[in-house]
């Protein structure tokens, strides 16, 4: 009788439809977070603080003959940029655009501080700045001083730009997890009532536990139990 219970009780266990159901709450908890985006960038706004530390190393907050509205000036650089980062474009293109303004404030009065950011040599990019603005043309070193600015400036863009989306990528899991448990507790209030028992809220703040770890691989790991299950099955035979 006992192994008719259990029997039974193992039937009644469906572990993928579980692990879909916990994913889902993931999901969903996933897009709650989302929304915040709606109020002044809400969670889009984590990470971008390492981009701004790498971009103003590069461009002075007050660029000599550049007027505070200007749109070199770091005020509305970092505003380019910080609208690209909510917006989501691609992680290369807003490198790219970041690039491309940090290098059109290379000027006569900004190439020192640039230089001293890239460990490069001030007078030699001084004077590279001269030349591009004068449309004259490059000596070798002036060429290869140009061209190592170049490549550490990138590594550095890359640098922030991938510490930056760490840290968004990892604000929005850690504040999917209360979201999550919240939902669930929810859930399970909604259907249980004023009867919910101390296992019912355990049992839900287990699934708000696992379900933003497991939202990404939900189906993956189902179908993997399904197919394990099978294989099991087939043993048996």
């Amino acid at each position: 009788m006992l192994e008719t219970v259990a029997t039974g009780g193992m039937s009644n266990f469906n572990l993928p439809q579980i692990v879909l159901a916990i994913g889902s709450l993931g999901t969903a908890a996933y897009g709650v977070v989302d929304i915040t985006k709606g109020f002044g960038g809400g969670i889009s706004n984590r990470g971008f603080g390492d981009i701004k530390k790498v971009v103003s190393k590069f461009i002075p907050s007050t660029s000599e003959g550049t007027a505070s509205a200007s749109a070199l000036a770091l005020t509305s650089v970092l505003a380019a940029l910080r609208a690209n980062w909510i917006n989501g474009m691609a992680l290369a293109d807003q490198k790219s655009v970041a690039k491309a303004l940090v290098k059109l404030n290379l000027t006569r009065a900004t190439a020192k501080g640039m230089a001293v950011a890239a460990g490069v040599d001030g007078d030699l990019l001084t004077s590279v700045a001269d030349k591009i603005a004068s449309g004259a043309a490059l000596s070798q070193q002036e060429t290869d001083v140009h061209g190592r600015f170049d490549v550490l400036l990138q590594a550095m863009l890359d640098q922030g730009y991938q510490r930056a989306d760490q840290r968004y990528r990892n604000s929005a899991k850690l504040l999917a997890v209360p979201v999550a448990i919240a939902l669930a507790l929810l859930g399970a209030w909604a259907i249980s009532g004023s009867s919910l028992t101390s296992g019912d809220t355990l049992r839900a703040l287990v699934g708000g536990l696992l379900a933003t770890p497991l939202a990404p691989v939900a189906k993956d790991l189902a179908s993997a139990i399904q197919a394990g299950a099978k294989v099991a099955q087939a043993w048996k035979v």
